[in-house]
């Protein structure tokens, strides 16, 4: 069970509501994760197209994750066999094997918490949600994408290495920045710093 459930969407910054529920890899809370980052996200179902092309690539750049002391945690409301019988395929099938834990949640309790499924909806299938949650529990970031598109990994590699170089930083990282890349220091805010600066005073790119 979580927590109790918000009533209206989850925003960033707001702390990720907890629960309790069983997975492909055993018995898992949220909280468990405290102290790392977690990349917590919902497929729409079991045995689907864009979805399988989601979890062999996950599957396959989990290392890639975990260099950057990041969890994998996925969630369907198709239930515990379902996940088992479609990782064991996909294993079958694509020489893959599915590692991080796929919650199941038939009572859709922890897809309507998040917001992963919209009360309106004509039917159960979870929309492509996913949340960057930080080592305080804290969500860092939203992304959705609809059923018929899948997500980008890599992009979701960058989005968590560019919170977590920011973060470590006390910076912000511009558009389509990759480690390495220099950072944006903050603007001033005061005047007289702004009138000794450049011109480009409200654009600092800084360090590496």
């Amino acid at each position: 069970m979580t927590d109790t459930p918000l009533l209206r969407p989850l925003r960033i910054n707001e702390a990720a509501p907890d629960f309790a529920a069983r997975t492909t890899r055993g018995q898992r809370r949220l909280s468990d994760y405290r102290g790392r980052w977690l990349a917590f996200f919902s497929h729409p179902a079991d045995f689907t197209p864009v979805c399988t092309s989601e979890f062999i690539a996950l599957a396959r750049r989990q290392a890639d994750f975990t260099a950057i002391g990041c969890e994998l945690l996925g969630l369907s409301v198709d239930s515990l066999y379902s996940h088992l019988a479609w990782l064991k395929d996909i294993r079958d099938r694509f020489d893959v094997t599915v590692e991080f834990p796929i919650i199941e949640d038939p009572s859709m309790v922890i897809a309507q918490a998040y917001g992963m499924i919209d009360p309106a909806a004509p039917d159960s299938a979870s929309v492509r949600a996913t949340f960057v949650i930080d080592p305080n529990g804290v969500v860092r970031a939203i992304s959705w994408y609809p059923m018929n598109v899948g997500r980008s990994v890599e992009e979701l590699l960058r989005l968590i290495t560019a919170l977590q170089t920011a973060d470590r930083e006390g910076a912000s990282a511009p558009e389509g920045w990759t480690p390495g890349a220099p950072l944006l220091q903050a603007a001033p805010t005061d005047f007289g710093d702004v009138l000794a600066g450049d011109d480009a005073w409200y654009y600092r790119p800084g360090s590496k």
